[in-house]
């Protein structure tokens, strides 16, 4: 049997992560086919994604006539299937509030893809994010499709689950996959019937990428935050919170590393503030580079109001270094007091506490917490526990052909 992914926009900077696991499902010896709905519509910096976005298929961009074919071909050689998914379409119509345009997309780039996954010999689509990957994937199996199963992470996709049709998602699926504990809780408070459907997976890293280096004398006074400058990232909090400790430490650096629509605002905050010595924004970085920041600094800050559970919290404590973030969803279940600062999110005077107990402590004894995380991570978030985990659902589901070897 054949498996494909499918994401909305990928490869992207952020996405990583499934460019690995996509990696781990292959080297167990089941090939992936990728699908996208777009590319990303920021330049990609990582060599290995610029590789990746060539091995894979656009539904929407560069396809309008592909589409369009479909749109035109599909009422005479599918109709009956066709006319059966309609009451789904309507359905996530009407859950998302009306509108035409988005919905039409979605069920002409479901009628391309089942077209490709019958032409490929495509019998399953495994999707991240259960919003427009999801349905697409859900529309094209009641097209005539392959089955399909998604993972869940959040935030954005449970805001509002009705309005995303996540019940009906989950009850038309083989298997959900939810990142965290607290992941799972919220898609069961949505569909409370599908308990046996939802499994916890969690998202990982190569550990083998992640080799741990002893704190250099320089990095005592640095800590380095990593993601998108946007509003969940709540990065535009730092330079007040840097402003009330740097009396006790004038050396500090905060390095952000990443780019986005809060940048002007963050760069705003330090003129302001006069932090220009203590706040660096040095934009994108391919992921060798981000690694060397991260080994480069104390500790890894990330004040985010709204996660699922970061990738870079597990690459951070990967490379033991320990963190200082938010008590919001899935965080508390990796990261404590052994290896990390938590604090609510948006408390500006909370955040400058956990940075000055960061900064306070001796590197023996930041070492120790980066040990304790470095464990967590590595019996926890694995990329190929995770992918093995992921491969075991698709052999129960009848997804893949077990490997008897193994």
């Amino acid at each position: 049997m054949k498996l494909a992914y499918l994401l909305n926009s990928y490869p992207m900077t952020s996405t990583t992560f499934i460019r690995r696991e996509i990696e781990a499902i292959e080297a167990a010896g089941h090939p992936v086919t990728r699908f996208s709905v777009r590319h990303w519509d920021t330049a990609l910096v990582d060599p290995d994604d610029i590789a990746e976005q060539g091995r894979t298929e656009y539904l929407l961009t560069g396809n309008v006539g592909g589409l369009i074919a479909g749109a035109l071909t599909e009422p005479f050689l599918n109709l009956p299937r066709l006319a059966g998914t309609l009451p789904l379409w309507r359905h996530v119509q009407r859950a998302a509030g009306g509108g035409v345009v988005k919905p039409v997309n979605y069920l002409l780039q479901a009628i391309y893809l089942r077209r490709r996954a019958r032409a490929l010999g495509i019998t399953h689509i495994h999707a991240h994010f259960s919003t427009n990957a999801a349905t697409v994937a859900m529309l094209a199996h009641r097209l005539g499709g392959p089955g399909y199963s998604f993972t869940v992470h959040g935030p954005d996709e449970l805001v509002d689950p009705p309005a995303n049709a996540l019940a009906r998602k989950v009850a038309e699926s083989r298997f959900v996959a939810a990142i965290t504990r607290y992941c799972r809780g919220r898609i069961l408070a949505e569909a409370p019937a599908e308990a046996e459907r939802v499994r916890i997976i969690p998202c990982g890293i190569d550990l083998s990428d992640f080799v741990p280096t002893p704190e250099a004398p320089a990095a005592a006074r640095r800590l380095v935050c990593v993601g998108r400058l946007c509003p969940n990232k709540a990065q535009t909090l730092i330079p007040a919170a840097v402003a009330l400790i740097r009396p006790e430490f004038p050396d500090m650096v905060v390095d952000l590393i990443g780019d986005g629509e809060d940048r002007p605002a963050i760069e705003a905050e330090i003129a302001r503030l006069g932090l220009g010595d203590n706040i660096r924004l040095l934009g994108w970085a391919a992921a060798p580079a981000v690694r060397d920041h991260i080994r480069a600094s104390a500790a890894l800050l990330l004040p985010s109001y709204a996660e699922g559970l970061p990738i870079v919290l597990m690459e951070a404590l990967a490379l033991e270094r320990p963190v200082l973030t938010t008590t919001i969803a899935g965080i508390p279940e990796l990261v404590d007091g052994a290896c990390g600062w938590l604090f609510p999110s948006g408390s500006v005077e909370a955040m400058a506490d956990a940075m000055r107990a960061a900064l306070s402590l001796s590197p023996d004894q930041r070492a120790a917490m980066g040990r304790e995380g470095r464990r967590r991570v590595a019996a926890h978030h694995d990329v190929n526990g995770s992918a093995r985990l992921l491969i075991e659902a698709f052999e129960q589901t009848g997804t893949v052909t077990p490997d008897r070897s193994r």
